[in-house]
């Protein structure tokens, strides 16, 4: 969904779009992110048709595409549409923010989109999971749910990125023009996310005022304790 570097394994070298303040607010609505997600997946689709996949009603499904529409994220498909009923279609393949200042500039509406980016891959894994009951063996084999804590500098943590996206896309892409996939290929999610996680002082290392108002009175009460005992 969000890429951070222009890269030769970037969703920058397709069709993407640049997010600014005005299109991360847009997209700050998981439902947006969402309906966008299945126009890229599917192909054009009517409000009617997205709001039964995300089983919402269609005039809410209405609401976010016109917004998604002024935003410049899909526009109207007018080869299909007719007076009954409107086609929307994706106005780009990928969505990448590539400015890391923009959250210094735009905090508010940066981590909104970025709330709900992860709002969006959580949904995803939990529709994942509530299906791998009926998900035949060899897919509930393949499946996959791991992490791993590594220590890395900025500089290797950008070279690992690299690294994940040029293996990841030295496999078939899923996408509604795709073709030729063998028989028994299925859509499959690859969510990458490299989190860094800044030490923080643990209670042990840093007193709250109420700890450090306690151990003064403990210390107070053991020095009258001791003057009453000589």
């Amino acid at each position: 969904m969000t890429d951070h570097g222009e890269t030769p394994h970037s969703p920058a070298a397709r069709d993407a779009v640049v997010l600014d303040a005005k299109g991360m607010r847009a997209l700050a609505h998981p439902v947006r992110l969402q309906l966008l997600g299945l126009l890229r997946k599917h192909g054009p689709s009517t409000a009617t048709r997205l709001a039964e996949l995300l089983d919402i009603n269609s005039g809410a499904a209405s609401y976010h595409l016109r917004r998604l529409d002024a935003a410049g994220f899909v526009v109207e498909d007018t080869e299909r549409g007719n007076a009954r009923e409107r086609w929307w279609r994706a106005a780009h393949g990928a969505t990448w923010l590539n400015d890391p200042d923009l959250i210094e500039r735009e905090p508010e509406a940066t981590l909104a989109y970025l709330q709900s980016v992860a709002a969006t891959y959580s949904m995803r894994t939990q529709r994942a999971i509530a299906q791998l009951r009926t998900m035949p063996p060899e897919w509930r084999n393949a499946t996959d749910m791991s992490d791993m804590a590594l220590r890395l500098t900025p500089q290797e943590a950008e070279a690992l990125r690299e690294e994940l996206w040029a293996l990841v896309t030295r496999h078939r892409r899923d996408t509604p023009e795709a073709t030729g996939a063998p028989e028994g290929a299925e859509r499959v999610s690859v969510i990458m996310q490299i989190l860094p996680e800044p030490e923080q002082p643990t209670p042990q290392e840093e007193d709250t005022p109420q700890e450090d108002a306690a151990q003064e009175d403990a210390a107070q009460e053991d020095a009258a304790q001791e003057d009453a005992d000589r």
